[in-house]
């Protein structure tokens, strides 16, 4: 949300390449050679062996890397994923929009991305999120690419990241989880932090079964579990999620008190009748920029999504004299999660309660 570009700019850069790579007039209806032999029933678009092997290496999709220093960091430390979206409607352009926006966050959360494949369906599929013979494609293009992680251009059920990880043989995350991870990077106040790991928590509450994984270690904490902390008669799974609900109740009551102090704060900017105005729009679509530009703030500036999540709040002077403050907030994303907008309401509510917003 930082840098000087413009979304429109950097989706129409990703979605010329796709256009050449994942060869959307290869995934209209009437172009597309049915097979029934991988998936019997009609599942979506199945591709033959030669149109398959078009949608990988797609051209531009790829991390770019800078030096052989870069290159030796990244393989030690860098995720590498393949990415998968399924166009249910809209045109053959918001498709290639929408996985390239998912390649800039994966991106940004530190991840090469080696490819990206896009399904035509009337609806995600409710077992795999991408067909059965799909799924099988997909594990072939991450063997061959030599991916570890799948990311999903969607927010999957708990079922269908178990049943597409048990196809594909790699972990598997939703978009959702994505944008979690990055703001998790990026959060740096109190209040920010508090905001993320609310999400996390109703995002991680209904994926607790299957994950095979104690609530200490993905919470983070100490130890945890065990007799001692557990009612009667209840399993692992009950004692997690009694655990994660009275962390919730915590952390709504920590940012209830923080959003209070903003709130006093706020009136007291009406008292002295200074005006607001509050900058919004896409992520990465340069707002912090424009913040140091017109105060001088020193405000983070990094190419990079949601690089902002604490809201920023500076004095400035019109030509004239006039005295008004001016915020940076949270930058917006296609199909924010849900968590994270309820989270981040009382941020949020710094676009609400000002008196003009500069929409960038």
């Amino acid at each position: 949300m930082t840098s000087s570009s413009s979304p429109s700019q950097d989706t129409q850069r990703f979605a010329h390449s796709y256009a050449e790579g994942l060869r959307a007039d290869a995934l209209m209806e009437e172009d597309v050679a049915w097979s029934h032999e991988i998936d019997g029933d009609r599942d979506g678009e199945q591709f033959d062996r030669s149109e398959r092997a078009a949608l990988r290496r797609v051209a531009g999709l790829s991390t770019e890397l800078e030096d052989v220093t870069e290159v030796e960091y990244r393989q030690l430390r860098l995720e590498r994923v393949v990415l998968v979206g399924v166009w249910t409607t809209g045109t053959a352009q918001d498709a290639d929009n929408s996985l390239a926006e998912l390649a800039a966050l994966a991106e940004t959360a530190g991840a090469l991305v080696l490819d990206g494949v896009i399904q035509r369906r009337d609806k995600p599929d409710a077992a795999t999120f991408i067909g059965s013979g799909k799924a099988l494609e997909l594990r072939d293009i991450v063997v061959e690419s030599g991916a570890d992680t799948v990311i999903c251009d969607g927010e999957l059920s708990p079922g269908q990241l178990i049943a597409l990880e048990d196809v594909v043989k790699v972990k598997v995350i939703d978009r959702t989880a994505l944008i979690l991870d990055i703001f998790a990077q990026h959060a740096k106040s109190r209040e920010g932090k508090a905001q993320v790991a609310l999400a996390q928590m109703q995002y991680m509450l209904p994926r607790l079964r299957g994950w095979g994984q104690s609530l200490s270690r993905q919470m983070g904490g100490g130890k945890g579990g065990g007799l001692a902390t557990r009612g009667p008669g209840e399993t692992k799974i009950e004692t997690d999620r009694r655990r994660i609900r009275e962390k919730m109740a915590k952390m709504r009551r920590e940012i209830a008190d923080m959003k209070t102090g903003r709130e006093i704060k706020r009136q007291e900017r009406k008292r002295n009748k200074v005006p607001s105005v509050a900058i919004a729009g896409y992520t990465n679509a340069g707002k912090s920029s424009l913040l140091n530009r017109l105060t001088g703030a020193g405000v983070l500036v990094e190419n990079a999504l949601f690089a902002t999540l604490d809201p920023t709040v500076r004095r400035a002077e019109t030509p004239s004299g006039r005295l008004y403050t001016l915020a940076d907030t949270v930058g917006f994303v296609r199909h924010l999660p849900h968590h994270l907008v309820e989270a981040f309401r009382s941020t949020m509510e710094e676009v609400g309660e000002s008196d003009l917003i500069l929409h960038v």
